[in-house]
């Protein structure tokens, strides 16, 4: 029934290969997220995305911009969400964790305040917030796609810049690193990676996509490449799982994909402590 539908619904295709999409670029971005215990910033950028989103239905209720979508301008105000993290960071050298708060709260506050100008929670809202198995058009594919390209291109290009600032930034630094620009391109990634995350796993939740698979992975790998590895294939089977287990079921897809990533996760952990177990008691 499913391959039937994906064969003649091209909503369903474009859902389905923008999660392929996601489940890949999510998890590898987040192995260096989790590193640099920067995890809550998929939180803060996700509020200021749906700031945007919410700014994107308001202009489109008031001036009928076809051409702007919701979509657009939320990678636009994550962007900008992102680049004001790093800004602020800069600010606050002895207490960088600070920007990520400042930054979500704006958010939040601004996401009211456009949502209730916007007429409220309405249909597409809800899922922008939840994700959705048949709200993916074909400009949104191809942009994600170009996402994906970019956040690839730049992560084997700059992969052993990326990796020295995620274990050691002053040794990267010292050693003749370009910190500030690598931090404003992994900045800027992360925010492209949020915003094209969110068609289908939804604002609230699209942080655990970077999170749990990546939480699974270091649980058995060996390195960091390894871990990158496994991230991305937890990755794609929580999302394909739950944009299946979301059709079946009439439900958005963010939910069922975060749930899947936990019990994977849970299995994994349950299965390491037996197998220590074993090893102790042998």
């Amino acid at each position: 029934m499913l391959l039937d539908a994906l064969m003649n619904f091209e909503l369903l295709r474009n859902t389905f290969y923008t999660g392929l999409l996601v489940g890949l670029i999510a998890p590898l971005l987040g192995t260096f997220i989790l590193v640099r215990r920067l995890s809550l910033i998929a939180d803060g950028l996700s509020h200021v995305t749906l700031a945007g989103i919410a700014f994107g239905l308001f202009m489109q209720k008031k001036y009928t911009l076809l051409m702007f979508t919701p979509f657009h301008s939320g990678i636009a105000f994550s962007i900008i969400g992102a680049l004001v993290i790093e800004n602020l960071r800069s600010v606050y050298k002895a207490f960088q964790e600070i920007a990520i708060p400042i930054t979500l709260s704006v958010g939040v506050g601004l996401s009211v305040v456009f949502i209730a100008l916007a007429d409220g929670i309405n249909t597409d809202i809800f899922a922008y917030l939840f994700g959705s198995v048949a709200a993916v058009s074909r400009t949104d594919l191809y942009l994600v796609l170009a996402v994906t390209l970019f956040v690839i291109i730049m992560v084997i290009t700059l992969y052993k810049e990326l990796l020295a600032l995620s274990f050691d930034e002053e040794f990267a630094t010292v050693s003749g690193i370009r910190s500030k620009v690598i931090h404003f391109i992994f900045i800027v990634m992360t925010a492209l990676v949020i915003s094209a995350s969110i068609r289908i796993v939804g604002v609230l939740l699209v942080s655990a996509l970077m999170t749990l698979p990546v939480a699974t992975s270091i649980r058995i790998a060996k390195s960091f490449k390894q871990a990158i590895f496994y991230s991305i294939i937890y990755g794609e089977v929580a999302v394909i799982s739950g944009l299946i287990t979301g059709y079946y079921f009439e439900i958005p897809p963010g939910g069922t994909i975060v749930i899947i990533a936990a019990s994977l996760l849970g299995l994994t952990l349950l299965i390491k402590k037996l197998y220590m177990a074993r090893i102790y008691k042998g």
